[in-house]
């Protein structure tokens, strides 16, 4: 019979908590997920999953249960846990009975899928994870080719970039690298920078983003860097009727994705 923890002075647990700390992460190259939907995402999508700790009493529904068994059946460790251990390990403020420990998965420039006429999202220095996270969304709606990150100032693997993500962090091909490295990929591969500025004429649905291109998005406070404003090949700007001079940089990368992907389906439409 399943022993269930309820020592918060259990090695295992121990362990789990340590990864709530962002250099634990990095040292061991694994990170928390929290709740079903995450869990049942990243296991569709071939994250490692090594160990999973459950409370039966924190479920919000009936599917948790053979979600447990399916990950028992591909040989992962399940443990129920008492409340107070969940919630010592939960990382979120209302835990919802499911906790997983997981390898990071690597993610290089080499594993990036090269398509023609791709269409490639490129995130700059963001700081923060809820950006992140629906950045990552968005990419997964528009049906992005690739996200790259470049000059990472935020955890990839911070639960809450997981969270906001709603699990997309595993959908989308994802690659980190530094900027030399990202416009050696892009230029080999014939793929064309386009910049999210204030500072052009040009706006963003006069220019045609059909071919394969990179958008190319900034950190919250500053926007994109000279780096890639000097190496775009297009600038465009996302015309401000208010009072306010700029957007929130997830809401500018979801109007540039949803409006190359408007102009590719058009496309399509047409041939």
């Amino acid at each position: 019979m399943e022993q269930k923890l309820t020592s918060l002075q259990n090695p295992r647990v121990k362990a789990v908590c340590r990864l709530r700390e962002r250099h634990a992460r990095d040292a061991e190259k694994k990170t928390i997920l929290e709740g079903y939907r995450e869990l049942t995402r990243a296991f569709e999508f071939g994250m490692k999953i090594e160990e999973c700790f459950y409370c039966p009493e924190m479920f919000l529904g009936e599917n948790e249960f053979p979600f447990l068994e399916k990950l028992k059946s591909s040989g992962i460790e399940v443990t129920e846990v008492s409340e107070h251990i969940l919630e010592k390990m939960a990382y979120r403020d209302r835990p919802e009975g499911l906790i997983a420990v997981a390898v990071m998965m690597e993610n290089s420039l080499d594993a990036l899928p090269i398509v023609k006429n791709g269409l490639y999202l490129i995130a700059e220095a963001l700081e923060k994870p809820g950006n992140l996270g629906s950045i990552l969304r968005s990419a997964d709606a528009a049906g992005v080719d690739g996200l790259i990150i470049c000059d990472r100032c935020t955890d990839i693997y911070n639960p809450n970039t997981i969270r906001a993500s709603t699990g997309a962090l595993f959908s989308v091909p994802l690659a980190e690298a530094n900027p030399d490295e990202v416009l050696n990929w892009l230029k080999t591969n014939g793929v064309k920078i386009l910049a999210a500025t204030p500072h052009t004429d040009a706006v963003y649905s006069e220019t045609d983003m059909t071919c394969a291109i990179a958008i190319a998005v900034g950190a919250e406070q500053y926007g994109l860097s000279p780096f890639w404003m000097e190496k775009a090949d297009l600038q465009v700007k996302i015309p401000m009727l208010g009072k306010i001079d700029s957007l929130n940089v997830a809401t500018a990368a979801t109007i540039l994705l949803y409006e190359a992907a408007r102009q590719r389906n058009w496309k399509r439409s047409q041939n």
